[in-house]
């Protein structure tokens, strides 16, 4: 048990009890694996790019990334992943909290909120188990996001993503919309 739990414990304090400094380093954690795991599709999708197109990201995307997010869950202990509104994998869904979430990135989005920075974050109690959630908005790049997230997707692409989702609702984005979001939740 670490020194601030045994601390906690002998003064008497509830260790439910959240402290703000608790949730900004869990948040600070959280951005972190953000940026490793973003970092780590970006070199994929480049390199995938870079060998055989768009046609080669598809895969990065429908395979690469969740091997990341997956061993970026082991690696952490917590559950990290992508999802969106507009979804190309269904199984990618988001839960009723990470709509909420996405929703309210829309609505910011619109106020005029940068992007790159968008963040939200809070505790919350699922099943009777705390648990800090943490999302942080993708955008949506011109290049290489619209090659098949665009509206003017290639007939080859769109064929291959036909083939792969046939129930894709991932299209139609413009630079700066919000393609989905990273999601990160970390038991308490």
């Amino acid at each position: 048990m670490k020194k601030h739990a045994v601390l906690a414990l002998l003064c008497g304090i509830p260790l439910t009890q959240v402290t703000a400094g608790d949730l900004e380093q869990r948040a600070e954690q959280s951005r972190t694996v953000v940026k490793e795991f973003a970092g780590a599709l970006k070199a994929e999708l480049k390199s995938a790019l870079k060998q055989g197109g768009p046609l080669q990201a598809i895969t990065v995307c429908g395979t690469t990334a969740p091997a990341i997010a997956r061993q970026q869950s082991l690696k952490h202990g917590w559950h990290i992943d992508r999802t969106s509104l507009k979804l190309r994998n269904p199984d990618k869904a988001p839960d009723s909290w990470e709509k909420s979430v996405l929703k309210k990135f829309e609505t910011r989005k619109e106020a005029g909120e940068n992007l790159a920075k968008m963040e939200y974050f809070e505790v919350v109690e699922q099943n009777g188990r705390k648990e800090f959630r943490y999302m942080k908005a993708i955008p949506t790049a011109e290049k290489p996001c619209l090659a098949c997230h665009g509206t003017n997707i290639k007939p080859n692409i769109a064929a291959a993503l036909d083939k792969r989702y046939p129930d894709d609702q991932a299209r139609g984005f413009k630079a700066g919309d919000i393609r989905g979001a990273f999601s990160i939740t970390q038991p308490m």
